[in-house]
Order: C-alpha cells, then structure tokens, then sequence
C-alpha cells in the first residue's frame, strides 16, 4: 500500500515527537522561527502598502518580536501614534496572537521540563562523582546505624562520602535517613536508586572507585526459607557486580555481605580474597549476647570496643621493626592502647599468646586496642615498668545456674548451643513461648538431645501476660532475655519493639515488688545466690534503646547497632573479621570482667594500669581496661568500666572491683 506525502511526513514528525524532550525543543523552536518569518512578510507587506509604517527592515523585525513576545506592544507600531491603516492593526493583531499561542507552549514546555528534571533528580537517577566514597548496597533498618557509625569514622577527614543505592523509592528513604540523622559532620549522604547487582546501577554511584561496599539483606531473619535464599542470591550477585566492575582493582575495595546461609557465605572463598567477608548477623549477636549475660557489665565493653566512638581494635607494625622482642614485653611500649595479638607475615592471627616467649619476627603486626590508630607509637624503651605484685591464684568456681527465655528468635540457634559451651552441667534454659508451633517444639526436643547437660524446657505460656510471667518467678533466675520476635518483613521493627518493651516494663513492675516484699521466704530461696537477677532486652530498632536504658540501670540491651558497628568496622578493615571469630567463640580467647580478688591478695591496694598489666601476665591474661564498683551505676562514668587508660594512671582498687581481661576461660 502506498502511502501519501503527508501520511509519510506525519509519521517521521510523530518518530521524531517521540524522542524525547529535546526534539519537542527543537519542533517548539522551528514552530516560532516559521511563525516569526510569517508575521514579518505581513509586516513587509503592510509596510510598502502604507509609508508612515516605513521603520527600517531591522525596525520592522524588531516590533514584530515586541508584538509577539508582549502583546502590550501591539499599540506601539509606527512613528505616528495613531495609525489608521487597518492593515497595519491587522498585522499587529496577526503578531501578537502567534506570539501568545506560540510562547504559551514554550512557557508550558518550560514547566514541565523542570518539574520532569526535579522529579527525575529526586528518584535518584543521576550519576554520582564521588570518590574513594563507601557503598552501601540495599535498605534496613540498620542503615542509620551504619551511617551513623562511618560519620563518627570519618571524622578525621576533611571530607568524606556516603553512597546508599537501593529499590526502593529514593525520596522517602532520604527523608527517612535525615529525619534520624541531623549531624553529618564532615560526610556526604548521597541517595540513589536502582538495582543493586546492576552493573549500570552500581557505573552510576561510581562504585569502580569506591573504598568499600556493604551488601545488605533483603529480608528479615524471620522470613521463610525461600525469601532468605532469594536474598543470598542477590547478594551473591551484588558482590559478583562490584568485582566486574573494579575489574583488576578488585583487591582495593572492601566488600562486606549480609548472608544468611553459612554455604552461600563460603562461596565467597573461590575469591583468595582477604577484602571479601561476609557475616551471619544473628550468629554473631547470638554469641555476644550469651558472653554478655555470663559477665555484668561486658555489654558496655563490647559496645565501647565496636563503636568508632571510643577504642578501637587496629593491626599495627608493617613497617615497624620490633626488635624480636617477646610479644609480652611490648606491652610496655606503647604510651596508647593494649596490644592483644599478632598477626604473622603469612597471615596467620594469634590472640594472646600461650607461649609467655613468644616474640615478634619480621614482618609481624601486632593487633592492638587503642584510642585512635593516629595515637599509636611504639617506643623502643618501655614507657613505664610494672611492680611485682604477689599473685592471689585464686580460681572462680563454676556453679550451677538458671537462664530465662521469654519469646523466640532465630538467634535461639545460637544462644542454647553457646550455653552448653559455657554453663556447668545441670544448669538449666527455660523458654517461653505463647502457642509454640510443631518447629519449635522439634527445635526444643533436638537441643534436649544434643546438649544433655543442659536441663531445657518449653514453658507454653504467653510472655506479654502478666500472670504468666508471674508463674514462672523470673526472680529465681540469673538472667532473663527478652527476644524480639520480628516478622516476615525488614520494616516491622517499630511494632516488635512495642511488644519487647511492654515486656521489660512488666517484668520490672515484678522485680521492684519482689524486692520491697521481705518478707517472701520462699521467693528468697528460689533467687539467685549472692547475685541480682539481670536483665537483658533485645531491640530491633536502636533509636528504642534510649527509652529503655532509662528505664533501669540494670537493664542491659542488645540492639542491631552492636551488629551494624561490625558490619561498618568491617567495611574499614576487613581482617578484623578474623579477631571477631575468636573473641566471639568459646573455644579461643574471649574478653571477660573478673573480679580485682583474683589477683591481688589485699585491699585496698594502689596500683598503676600498668601494674595491673603485669599481675594478669601471671595468669596468662591481658588486662585492657577496670571496672570500679562505685560508679557501676553512673552513665556518665560509663559505668564504671574504663579500657586502655594510660599505663601510668593510678588505681585504688577494692576487694569488689574488677579487672577487664582477655583469657581463656572465665574461671
């Protein structure tokens, strides 16, 4: 069939349409010179006609682009005021017309354009020029505490930079993160959106001269299988797409991902790659959680050790020659910070030393707890010498004790398995559980038969019941854990939080009765002996944590910022991932508060840090830090816990006090 000029001609002008705003520029543009070029011939035309319209070819062009730029113009035509030629009004009219049906559309055009542009930019679509900036990949509730955690990081930069890609919407989850941050300091928030495992996506916010990338999980722990392999899946690929696209410079960028599956997570080694880790969130919080409950007071230790904001752990020493001292006798030379361990030239970490001679060889690093990595120095002579102190050798004796439950959580998983590590035979976890289904009644019986020195029940009543709370005498305890119990998707945690703390406050109502009722015999017996039953809440949100820190000393509280000060230490520094593995399993070196009566014979006794150093050498420990008694309920004096303070700083210690060590075992 063939077609006529103007059907073909139409159909090119509707392709060109088509192509977007430029080429409706371009037409709105062609539209005006044609309409200009129109109103001027009539302007010509009217001119030879009538002589007193006789203003020059340029004039005449002029009051043309007047006319149909203003139509006040139009009364402004010719020398004479008053002009009668009917052509000359008509031409007039003729100009000013076109010009407001003309401008009408470029102005229309105009506007649209701009709020197309505004609405574009704010959907995060534009490229980012950011440089040696940290990637965060996909949306959480951790995000703030992430951020939060590398602004506090970066605060010896002049300026640094934060980039978040992630699908969901990029206005609300921008306003979303600057309504729960006011204070960036020296960094930069950029927000984008797109796919994280997008190779255009991740060209796009520069990810090939990134430093570091964290990948994030798409779903809640609490989700079904398939979600959470889904999840896998996407960070898998996430981390794939960030390789590709740093191609050779693969091993300048740290990448940290959020997977659930300890397979999928071991697919990771196929790179060699000491940049690449990945963490199981839940594993390790399950770990710090059960350490925390068996010390008082380790909770504000952990969270002064993985924050930024506070001492932080550092590999120290490549290009420091040691001297081949023993590693024990560098303790002493160094005016900040604890070293803990040392990193062989092979890669090989050891934390604390068995060998009292173990010395440092070439190329060794140590790893150290210190203020700041700019406040490490070694010196070659030792800034201060410890005195030789008698070494009381007393050992505590184990004993048996009872934990408490209320809720489930994935991180059960790990909790009961971590206290059959830790708890002496017959000590017992009761779990509390409102209309436990068939899995978790199977969980239960397969950790009866796993772990047969432990005493574990399932008590089939509802933890948000004051009455049912009440049956069970959480008194009589040595520790009560409130787990959050999170539903299927990664937003809930304001609701979950809601249940948690309703929780806690009943459980305080019944303790602060329990103490005023003296009188309670039987209640008396059942408690712990010589030990206050502790409190330990579990908070999905972090911004919840205040509200309930300030409900009671005592209570102590494990959020997702303990984990997102992992994931941001992680992106700063890969290997640490290697210390955390150890301090967070039974079986290596873990950090523990014991008390001053182990080491020393009398009290009071004055000592200096150091000296207090040089007595748990005795016992194969490394002492970090003190916790004095009298202040165990000041927050300003973080309760009483102090780590690393100078060697030369001067103690009183108390037969109640404690020492902050790392060792073997706790007894």
């Amino acid at each position: 069939m063939d077609h006529t000029l103007r059907n073909r001609l139409q159909y090119k002008f509707e392709n060109f349409i088509t192509k977007g705003s430029t080429s409706m520029f371009i037409s709105l543009t062609v539209l005006f010179l044609l309409c200009i070029s129109l109103a001027f011939i009539v302007r010509l035309i009217a001119a030879a006609l009538f002589p007193e319209m006789n203003l020059g070819l340029f004039d005449q062009l002029w009051m043309v682009f007047l006319e149909m730029t203003d139509p006040g113009n139009m009364y402004y035509v010719a020398p004479d005021p008053n002009p009668t030629s009917a052509l000359l009004k008509w031409s007039t009219i003729f100009s000013g017309m076109i010009g407001i049906v003309i401008f009408s559309m470029l102005i229309a055009f105009i506007t649209t354009q701009l709020t197309l542009l505004m609405t574009e930019l704010k959907k995060g679509h534009s490229r980012v020029l950011e440089k040696d900036h940290t990637l965060i990949l996909g949306w959480s509730d951790r995000v703030p505490d992430i951020v939060r955690e590398l602004i506090i990081a970066n605060e010896s930069e002049k300026s640094a930079s934060i980039v978040i890609l992630t699908e969901q919407d990029n206005e609300k989850i921008h306003d979303e993160l600057f309504s729960l941050i006011e204070d960036t300091k020296t960094t930069h928030i950029i927000t984008r959106s797109g796919i994280i495992s997008s190779l255009s996506s991740l060209e796009r916010v520069n990810a090939k001269e990134a430093k570091s990338a964290i990948v994030l999980a798409k779903c809640s722990e609490n989700a079904e299988q398939e979600e959470k392999q889904a999840s896998d899946a996407r960070a898998i690929k996430a981390v794939l797409a960030l390789i590709a696209i740093k191609g050779d410079n693969a091993g300048d960028m740290n990448i940290v991902a959020e997977i659930f599956d300890e397979k999928i997570r071991q697919t990771l080694d196929v790179f060699e790659s000491d940049n690449i880790v990945s963490i199981e969130p839940w594993n390790i919080l399950g770990k710090i959680l059960v350490q925390t409950t068996r010390t008082s007071g380790l909770a504000v230790v952990y969270n002064e050790i993985l924050s930024f904001d506070g001492c932080e752990l550092y590999f120290y020493g490549e290009d420091v020659d040691f001297g081949g001292r023993k590693f024990y006798d560098i303790l002493y030379h160094f005016p900040d910070g604890v070293p803990m361990g040392i990193r062989r030239a092979n890669g090989e970490l050891i934390i604390r030393p068995d060998d009292p001679n173990t010395r440092m060889e070439e190329g060794d690093e140590i790893l150290i707890l210190a203020e700041d990595d700019s406040t490490i120095k070694f010196r070659e002579n030792p800034v201060v010498v410890p005195g030789n102190f008698t070494l009381a050798n007393k050992r505590v004796e184990g004993r048996i004790e009872k934990q408490l439950i209320l809720g489930w959580h994935p991180i059960i998983l790990t909790v009961i398995p971590e206290y059959a590590d830790y708890l002496v035979k017959g000590s017992s976890v009761d779990v509390m559980v409102n209309n436990p289904s068939d899995e978790i009644k199977s969980r239960i019986k397969e950790f009866r038969k796993n772990y047969g020195n432990l005493n574990i029940s399932l008590i089939d009543k509802n933890p948000m019941n004051e009455g049912d709370i009440r049956s069970v005498k959480p008194f009589k305890y040595d520790n009560v854990i409130i787990l959050s119990q999170p539903g299927k998707m990664i937003h809930d945690s304001e609701k979950i939080d809601s249940e948690t703390i309703v929780i806690l406050l009943i459980l305080r109502k019944i303790f602060k009765e329990n103490e005023e009722n003296e009188d309670n015999e039987e209640d008396k017996e059942d408690a712990p002996e010589n030990r206050k039953t502790q409190i330990f809440t579990q908070i999905m949100n972090s911004s919840n944590q205040s509200l309930i820190s300030h409900t009671d000393v005592d209570d102590f509280i494990i959020s997702n910022r303990l984990i997102t000060m992992i994931m941001a230490q992680l992106s700063e520094e890969p290997g640490i991932k290697s210390v955390y593995d150890d301090l967070f399993c039974e079986e290596g070196s873990e950090i523990y508060i014991k008390p001053a009566q182990l080491y020393f014979e009398k009290f009071p006794v004055d000592v200096t840090f150091a000296d207090i150093i040089g007595i748990s050498h005795k016992r194969n420990e490394i002492c970090i830090g003190v916790r004095l008694k009298k202040y165990e309920r000041d927050s300003e004096k973080n309760f009483g816990v102090k780590l690393i303070p100078p060697k030369d700083k001067k103690y009183t210690l108390n037969s109640d006090d404690y020492l902050v060590v790392l060792a073997e075992d706790e007894l």
